[in-house]
């Protein structure tokens, strides 16, 4: 007896890890075995049942199987030599793919789930793959579903057998494999992006569930009306099993009217799926990619998209805290000194919301955002790594006596000496040297013309003129802004605390 554990969401793949399973371990295909699999087809998920056995079948994803495609071709043409990893969120066509590919060809196919799976039934595959092609010349195809929750070592385990041509891999994944997956293992791989499906492409499979009387509900009346089938198909959010579920759900759960007829209406539908669900793993792309539309739209001075992915991290279930803690990063590398008040909201909201949570907490981080946004922005405390990179470079120079510290032996080395304290004079300034003298004249802070700023760069240009008259400074060198990668590579440099 094999016991099969499934982790949340997949009860759609059950049938088809039954049908590998019974192919790996070579289980006998008796009355008993042909009856049980029967069963679990007839009983399976309405997504299950209705999953497309050939390429015609397939609906959506023209750019990678439409007619004359490359991946088209190899799996009609059973050549699929190179392996493929499939990416892309969840309900768009992974495992349909794979099952098709399964279908089709005359290799032997296998099929693993990384979640269930480790390197010792890895192990197994490969042997019997080795073994196939010595005696038989046969080629094997392993199916490994959810490839990035395998770590380094057991994707490691598969790379050189997917090289040397034992084993033909399909990787499925809904995290970017360029940052899951071994870098060995992608190029050694076509990676295909699939998309969530269009309304109209699940407007399709919902037709075909409703009409289909071997595998949907065509042998049933259902009446479902145009407001209820829109709402399915709004909310699935491209997820086919995520409508496939939905319409299985209100069709079951309503009864038979007395003129034999299910009506979906839309308050059923809305019942049978209430929430958009939303891609969002907070280890994964969708939460990388959204975090950055929100904080680019803050820089870039967009209070609505700000509010939109604000609301999308929010209702996905985000950390408020984390959304915080880069507003606080943004108010002091994008607004900087065009609005120093910036910095002291976006740390005062941080505060308030550790005293009240949500809900309400949500007031405060809105108000952080939209303050920031609508701010005057300056990214000049970056200047500071032009100073940084500068000594990088050259090295670091004493400091000048007069400068330095007289607390402690100012008496017998003369440190501090000839230090002039700018608070005993009336405007609170006095021109002297603190810069190393070989860099007096250079100037890395350069202040925009933007909010506050502008009042700072009039002010500062005064001193730096007294400074270079009282000097003789004649040279003077203005270091340019530095490039984005530059100041990124540099930051990397600072040792985290």
């Amino acid at each position: 007896m094999i016991s099969i554990s499934m982790p949340d969401g997949c009860p759609t793949k059950i049938v088809f890890l039954a049908y590998a399973l019974t192919r790996r371990y070579n289980l006998p295909m008796d009355l008993f075995t042909h009856n049980m699999t029967e069963r679990m087809k007839s009983e399976a998920p309405l997504a299950a049942r209705l999953r497309p056995r050939t390429l015609d079948e397939f609906v959506g994803q023209e750019d990678i199987v439409g007619p004359g495609k490359l991946l088209r071709r190899a799996i009609e043409s059973d050549r699929l030599f190179s392996s493929i990893i499939l990416w892309g969120p969840p309900g768009t066509g992974k495992t349909t793919l794979a099952m098709v590919i399964a279908n089709l060809t005359k290799s032997h196919f296998e099929t693993l789930s990384a979640v269930l799976a480790g390197k010792a039934e890895l192990r197994v595959v490969i042997d019997s793959a080795i073994e196939r092609r010595k005696l038989y010349g046969k080629r094997t195809i392993l199916f490994v579903d959810e490839v990035h929750r395998w770590n380094k070592a057991q994707q490691d385990a598969l790379l050189p057998h997917v090289e040397n041509g034992a084993i033909t891999l399909i990787g499925a994944t809904t995290e970017n494999p360029y940052f899951e997956v071994i870098g060995a293992l992608v190029s050694r791989s076509r990676v295909f992006q699939l998309r969530p499906l269009s309304d109209e492409n699940v407007g399709v499979i919902i037709e075909r569930a409703i009409n289909d009387p071997e595998r949907g509900f065509g042998k049933r009346k259902i009446l479902i009306e145009h407001e209820a089938r829109n709402h399915l198909i709004n909310i699935a959010g491209g997820d086919a099993r995520n409508a496939l579920n939905a319409l299985e759900l209100a069709v079951e759960s309503t009864p038979v009217g007395e003129n034999g007829e299910i009506h979906i209406t839309l308050e059923i539908a809305q019942e049978s799926i209430q929430r958009r669900a939303v891609l969002y793993d907070k280890d994964g792309d969708a939460h990388y990619d959204t975090i950055s539309a929100f904080i680019k739209s803050v820089r870039g001075s967009d209070p609505d998209a700000a509010l939109y992915w604000l609301a999308k991290m929010i209702y996905a279930g985000e950390d408020p805290r984390f959304i915080l803690r880069r507003l606080i990063i943004l108010a002091g590398e994008d607004i900087g000194l065009g609005e120093p008040m910036g910095l002291v909201v976006a740390v005062a909201a941080a505060q308030a919301f550790d005293y009240i949570g949500l809900p309400e907490g949500v007031y405060p981080l809105v108000e952080a955002t939209l303050f920031l946004a609508t701010a005057p922005k300056s990214n000049s405390a970056t200047s500071y790594f032009k100073a940084f990179q500068l000594i990088e470079k050259a090295g670091i120079t004493a400091v000048p006596q007069h400068l330095q510290d007289a607390t402690r032996d100012g008496r017998a080395l003369g440190h501090g000496k000839g230090y002039q304290y700018p608070h005993e004079d009336p405007q609170h300034f006095l021109p002297q040297q603190y810069l190393p003298r070989d860099l007096l004249g250079t100037y890395f802070y350069s202040p925009s013309a933007q909010g506050y700023e502008a009042q700072v760069a009039e002010r500062l240009e005064r001193w730096r003129k007294a400074q270079r008259e009282a000097l003789g400074i004649t040279n003077i060198e203005r270091l340019p802004e530095l490039p984005q990668e530059t100041v990124m590579e540099i930051k990397h440099k600072h040792k985290p605390t």
